[in-house]
């Protein structure tokens, strides 16, 4: 199994330092966005106080020609902080703070998808818009071969492993634990686990958040996991579709719904909008991965619990459909409908806002409305 050289070094002696008094300095790591829009920057600087909130925090800047977001002649990025967490790996009162990313005249990195994402939440607060991610990963050796995996081979086939117990069925159970309870303390509003069914596949749930925080949340949770699995040696890969051939892909299934879904009746809401999600079908494709659906190509064949990438479905119940309605919100007759097409490195500001626009400002066609 390779591991990275780093987790072979020793956690007992770093602890020492660890445990060194920080006075009353704090440390604050900013995380943001690369311009892949998948991938995920950090880099701490030093505070003489414990930010309380958002508007404590100075901005910052950065590089930008190396996280592949400007060129080296005009290269200053800024760093606008967005939300705050605890930081569970320096543990309190260090935090952890999100950001958006500005360009040199002040205007949103093209992979800052945060700021539109936002506008469209505001114009839609009335609604109280709640959203929930099932966000699937895949724990791969530094090699890119699935942890737990033969080295020279496959294992069984699926069947055994989706919420698995026992060490020839849940590999890697030690990173998904340690990921979860490094959120909670964060503050992250994780809400659940399981082991997927691909063996080395995992999930993990966030939600239900209001609005931006959906986002904000999801992509702290992701940061974290890369930094736990930074910890054990291994790599965890968002990759729609890890392993070629008759092995599950990862998904993102967005689960959303609004104040008049949640009331009695509201089956019928509910309906409206799958209706209208219907006939925007591409419009959604395209904003569900980073690739403008090319990576989802991959994935939504049709096969393995998904639907086909050119094909609209929706069904009570069925895995096999573009949206599903869950059996108790059809008996109940209301709820919230699970939009089962976006991949697992999908940007969740993109996916929730698509959700708004269609649904609730009723936007139709091909291409968002300016406003």
């Amino acid at each position: 199994m390779a591991t990275s050289a780093s987790a072979q070094l020793s956690k007992v002696v770093k602890q020492q330092y660890m445990e060194l008094p920080q006075g009353d300095n704090v440390q604050a790591m900013y995380v943001w966005i690369d311009g892949t829009g998948e991938g995920l920057r950090c880099k701490t600087r030093t505070l003489d106080f414990e930010p309380k909130s958002i508007e404590d925090l100075p901005e910052w800047n950065f590089d930008g020609s190396s996280t592949y977001q400007s060129e080296g002649s005009n290269s200053d990025m800024y760093l606008i902080p967005s939300a705050i967490f605890r930081d569970p790996f320096r543990k309190d009162p260090n935090k952890l703070v999100l950001c958006e990313v500005l360009k040199y005249n002040r205007k949103p990195a093209e992979t800052n998808h945060r700021q539109t994402c936002k506008k469209i939440m505001d114009m839609e607060t009335h609604q109280i818009p709640w959203f929930g991610m099932e966000q699937e990963y895949t724990i791969l050796g530094t090699d890119g071969h699935p942890f737990g995996w033969p080295s020279n081979g496959f294992p069984g086939p699926q069947g055994p492993y989706y919420c698995g117990v026992g060490a020839d069925k849940a590999y890697g159970r030690d990173i998904v634990e340690a990921h979860y309870r490094a959120c909670l303390y964060a503050g992250v509003m994780i809400c659940g686990t399981n082991a997927e069914v691909m063996p080395a596949q995992w999930e993990f749930q966030v939600g239900p958040c209001e609005g931006i925080n959906m986002g904000d949340h999801l992509w702290v949770a992701r940061f974290i996991l890369h930094r736990v699995c930074e910890d054990f040696g291994v790599v965890a890969s968002f990759d729609p579709k890890p392993i070629t051939g008759n092995w599950n892909g990862a998904g993102c299934h967005t689960n959303f719904s609004t104040k008049e879904m949640r009331e009695e009746g509201g089956l019928k809401c509910i309906e409206e909008c799958i209706e209208k999600l219907g006939k925007r079908h591409d419009y959604h494709i395209r904003a569900y991965d980073p690739k403008g659906g090319l990576d989802n190509a991959r994935r939504l064949t049709g096969h393995h619990e998904t639907s086909s990438i050119h094909e609209f479905s929706a069904g009570v119940a069925n895995r096999g459909a573009s949206i599903r309605i869950p059996r108790s919100v059809g008996q109940e007759k209301k709820g919230y409908f699970e939009d089962r097409r976006p991949s697992a490195n999908c940007d969740p500001y993109a996916v929730t806002e698509a959700l708004i626009r269609t649904c609730l400002l009723d936007e139709e066609g091909e291409e968002p409305v300016e406003y």
